[in-house]
């Protein structure tokens, strides 16, 4: 795996590796996968979920409580709901959001795949988001999974990061760099 060696560079990446290994050991990383998924919309769509993860004023004993009642209202697997026990017992739910991204990237790069990016100012529907697939895996040779997020503030057109690249084709770029030839 090429992008372990990155990802165990920080406390968040080697978290989201152990998570990963154990996964894997038991076939679930499509069922963590998931689990994972739910989280993070947990974390962004309750603000009392988001404080919970963030919060240095909540004690070890009280978020490792707090995580074991809501993991099954949200549907987590077993695994998953282990492992937010060891970080609420570790101090370490903050970190939560860096795992995620990363055992993402883990798992993607596990079934051959890369992960895309995308940041668009209105959701794109299904259509649009399968050919942006389509292009990408063109370019890539890869199959690509997109995490598209919304941002009203560029505009129009797209953000699309790959890897370590950036295309930036918003009307907000595109309109500072028209203001900054005008300048001269």
């Amino acid at each position: 795996m090429e992008t372990s060696g990155g990802i165990q560079a920080s406390l968040g990446g080697r978290y989201a590796m152990a998570l990963f290994e154990l996964a894997r050991d038991e076939r679930q990383i499509d069922v963590v996968s998931a689990s994972l998924s739910t989280l993070n919309q947990a974390v962004a769509g309750s603000d009392d979920f988001r404080r919970l993860v963030t919060s240095p004023l909540i004690n070890r004993t009280d978020a490792a409580h707090a995580v074991a009642a809501v993991a099954p209202q949200l549907g987590l697997d077993p695994l998953t709901t282990k492992f937010l026990g060891v970080l609420a017992s570790n101090r370490r739910l903050r970190d939560l959001p860096a795992i995620m991204r990363s055992y993402r990237m883990l798992a993607a790069d596990h079934r051959g795949e890369t992960t895309a990016e995308v940041v668009s100012a209105h959701p794109l529907d299904a259509d649009q988001l399968e050919a942006l697939k389509t292009k990408l895996k063109a370019q890539t040779g890869k199959d690509v999974s997109i995490e598209a997020t919304v941002d009203k503030s560029i505009l129009g057109g797209l953000i699309v990061k790959l890897g370590s690249r950036q295309v930036d084709g918003s009307i907000r770029t595109k309109l500072n760099m028209l203001a900054q030839a005008m300048k001269g």
